[in-house]
């Protein structure tokens, strides 16, 4: 059967649909596989609109635009369901519930992806969250594949990762109990020890996730799904789509508005980064072949072989490397090109190793700049942003900090071999390793121009303002680093006379 005839008629749950793997997973499925039945999409209430409303703001964005030309009924098969994965029983109704028995395929990618979140949030959201909506799956007796997706950078602790679970960092069922029990405050006190000095609190609680979908591998049709760093669309629905600040793109944009003039971090590594669209061909890639071997497995299981978790480390850094320096010099010649509406500076910056430069750079650039352009803003009555953006900005980099210095393999077989699964005739559809094998200076154009159109609400193209006034800004830029270094030179030579 080919990919499409699989999905024909499933009935589908996604939890993290509002996401960023999750939006792009259910346009995909809406537009590629017409013929299956529903997708239930987990949703709560929020900033003032309910779950409907907040479905059908989703459905009219631009990333529905493909599908709502292509397929013009598929609105009629999204039904969203009132929950929230951090509370028992994923918060869902028993009328949902029953509504949710003929469920066949599960996609699992709900997340706190902050870095910085509290200890007891990211457990009960990230290993809780799981573990609870194992508990409702065990009760659909007809579910053919539960997809659970994690993260490459689960087990950060090893270098040369493979496609397999790795030994627990702590108990996962301990773990929940003590974020039932505790308090935020108490939790964080224990957090660095208890944690065994994950980097931050989201690869620890995605880590013990991984240990409760492992534990439950002989009672559910189950598997991981581990992406890298999902970045901007390479393809489709439409070229550089992305709708958050993630990853490069942030960094794409925080050094194109002349914000970011400095980054603690070694240009030399190689990150991985894979494209959305890859990324949902993938897993329902993935979901495909779960499903048609499960006759394999049943009879694997009927001669009592132990069954092995099959883990996917989506993950393109050996196909397509780059390194963080090639990134930046990208961005910094498409980004002069094609600037950004709202830049207040020449867009530049660069790495270093060295934290004490670092430092230094950061308050003379970023500090002194950001005084300057509140100052401005308060003396005409407007209201001053550029220190607080700072502040989260030095904040969120702490966060990454290691991410920013390390580098990591991802063995990626079970990713590779699932490209050869696809059926001829779908190849265009769901075959990704043509994908995969990016071409940056493309990709980035693309992603500048959607990070422009999607993020910033301005046009995928700059005006002739945003180009002269980056002509502007590279006088001045020239200008001040003339007086700075003329101003450094000064102090030299009169050190250096004094000493004579």
């Amino acid at each position: 059967m080919t990919i499409s005839e699989v999905f024909t008629d499933q009935e589908i749950f996604v939890t993290g649909a509002s996401g960023f793997v999750g939006k792009a997973l259910v346009e995909k499925l809406l537009r590629s596989c017409p013929t299956l039945g529903r997708i239930y999409v987990l949703m709560r209430p929020k900033k003032g609109h309910n779950i409907e409303e907040r479905l059908q703001l989703q459905w009219e964005t631009k990333l529905y635009e493909r599908v709502r030309r292509e397929q013009p009924d598929a609105r009629s098969k999204l039904v969203a369901i009132a929950g929230d994965v951090e509370q028992l029983g994923m918060g869902i109704s028993a009328a949902d519930l029953e509504r949710l028995k003929n469920v066949n395929i599960v996609y699992h990618s709900a997340a706190s992806v902050r870095f910085d979140d509290p200890l007891r949030t990211a457990i009960l959201m990230n290993t809780r969250g799981t573990h609870e909506l194992i508990k409702l799956a065990l009760g659909w007796r007809k579910l053919k594949a539960f997809v659970h997706v994690s993260t490459t950078y689960a087990n950060p602790g090893v270098l040369e990762v493979e496609e397999r679970v790795y030994p627990p960092l702590a108990d996962w069922r301990t773990t929940i109990k003590l974020a039932e029990t505790y308090d935020e405050e108490t939790l964080n006190i224990y957090n660095l020890k208890y944690g065994n000095f994950q980097p931050n609190t989201y690869t620890f609680t995605k880590s013990l996730a991984e240990q409760v979908v492992n534990d439950y591998r002989d009672q559910l049709p189950i598997f991981i799904f581990r992406p890298s760093i999902v970045v901007s669309t390479i393809e489709e629905p439409m070229p550089g789509w992305a709708d958050n600040f993630n990853g490069p793109t942030g960094l794409l944009v925080a050094c194109g508005t002349g914000i970011l003039r400095s980054q603690n971090c070694d240009p030399n590594i190689v990150s991985d980064f894979v494209p959305a669209d890859v990324v949902v061909r993938t897993l329902i890639t993935a979901a495909y072949k779960f499903i048609s071997e499960a006759k394999l497995r049943q009879e694997r299981k009927a001669k009592g072989e132990e069954s092995e978790m099959y883990v996917i480390n989506c993950a393109t850094a050996n196909i397509s490397p780059i390194t963080m320096g090639e990134v930046i010099e990208i961005g910094k010649t498409f980004i002069r090109k094609n600037p950004f509406e709202k830049t207040l500076w020449l867009p530049g910056g660069s790495m270093t190793t060295c934290p004490v430069l670092h430092f230094i750079r950061f308050c003379t650039m970023h500090l002194l700049m950001a005084v300057v352009v509140d100052t401005l803003l308060r003396l005409s009555n407007e209201k001053p942003f550029l220190m607080k953006l700072q502040r989260r900005i030095f904040a969120a980099f702490s966060a990454l900090q290691v991410f920013a210095m390390t580098e990591w393999h991802f063995q990626n077989n079970n990713f590779r071999a699932l490209h050869d699964l696809v059926p001829e005739n779908e190849m265009s559809t769901f075959g990704f390793m043509q994908h995969a094998n990016i071409n940056y200076v493309d990709f980035f154009q693309h992603g500048i121009r959607g990070a422009k159109e999607f993020l910033l609400n301005e046009g995928p193209e700059s005006s002739k303002a945003a180009r002269f006034r980056v002509k502007i800004f590279y006088v001045l830029d020239f200008l001040c680093r003339g007086i700075v270094y003329s101003f450094l030179l000064r102090l030299i030579y009169k050190f250096l006379v004094g000493l004579w």
